[in-house]
């Protein structure tokens, strides 16, 4: 991902970490303080892939009327949960969402954890054309060593870059080369769409202490437990959606539909929606430790100051 210094009015922050880090309140405590502070108004933008969906509500923790403080929040609950939303598809909404503000006037303040939207908005995407079915299906096939071996045939650096066991990787590289004739680092290189280049980026990572972190994931589950999770997950299967579909995958969903069939109690579905949550958190936690650039400041969600932390956004 990248950043770019370019005119006042293109201004964008970002706040971004780990599920359960604190984001949302931060994003909203920063768009009060600009509108103090500037007299404009500020737009929080999703950046969360369970919080697009429309089915989501409780089990996204997406921010309620109470919770948004009046703060104008855009691409919440934006895509119905039979249609799924790529990192490109939410990419071009978001670009949409930003130029609106700015013509505005406004701050836009984009928050959220998922990486492969922010890296796809901020860099831009390869122009892969579509995958050969037949490829793809032969791939998938492979046993992982299988297809481990002839990735580090037809692309001996792809395979340098990735562990062994790494099945989703490897496949995707494997049925990239195959498919096109053309590495996926190759393509790579070819990406399109970059927002980098016309925005002044004001990027903030969220990296607070792992055992509060988790603390807050567990106390997150039984929140939702205690507020409609089972009668959401419930009106969700009724729905008879594609189990593949991202928000039939979505944390919480196969918990308490465990629950809902009478597989476990109510307890046991809240301790492996606690585990899965912070098995989430801490893959995460260990991306934006280390894919954002380096100069992108990472802090502990305890100690923000809005006003030091984002002094130069306050300033032309």
């Amino acid at each position: 991902m990248s950043t770019s210094a370019t005119p006042a009015q293109n201004k964008v922050a970002l706040i971004a970490g780990p599920t359960a880090s604190g984001k949302s309140d931060l994003a909203v405590r920063l768009a009060k303080a600009w509108e103090s502070a500037r007299g404009g108004g500020a737009v929080v933008i999703n950046a969360d892939s369970a919080q697009v969906y429309a089915d989501l509500r409780v089990l996204s923790a997406r921010p309620d009327e109470e919770e948004m403080q009046g703060v104008p929040h855009r691409l919440f609950g934006t895509w119905d949960g039979a249609q799924a939303c790529s990192a490109v598809d939410w990419a071009e909404k978001a670009k949409a969402e930003i130029a609106i503000a700015h013509a505005a006037g406004a701050l836009p303040v984009l928050v959220g954890g998922t990486g492969m939207y922010l890296q796809v908005l901020l860099d831009g995407i390869a122009p892969i054309p579509p995958i050969d079915p037949d490829i793809r299906a032969e791939i998938r096939a492979m046993d992982v060593s299988q297809a481990y071996a002839a990735l580090s045939v037809e692309d001996p650096e792809r395979a340098a870059k990735l562990a062994p066991l790494d099945s989703q990787r490897i496949a995707r590289a494997l049925e990239v080369v195959r498919s096109t004739g053309v590495t996926l680092g190759e393509w790579q290189k070819r990406k399109a769409g970059s927002i980098a280049g016309d925005i002044d980026l004001h990027p903030l990572v969220l990296l607070p202490e792992r055992e509060w972190l988790y603390d807050r994931c567990d106390r997150r589950l039984e929140i939702m437990a205690a507020n409609g999770a089972v009668a959401e997950v419930e009106a969700l299967l009724a729905r008879k959606l594609d189990p593949d579909l991202p928000v039939m995958r979505a944390i919480g969903v196969r918990e308490f539909a465990g629950f809902g069939r009478g597989e476990c109690t109510l307890e046991e579905a809240i301790a492996l929606g606690q585990q899965s949550t912070r098995n989430f958190a801490k893959r995460q936690y260990t991306w934006f430790r280390n894919q954002p650039p380096p100069e992108w400041p990472r802090i502990d969600s305890r100690t923000v100051d809005i006003r030091a932390q984002f002094d130069i956004l306050f300033h032309d």
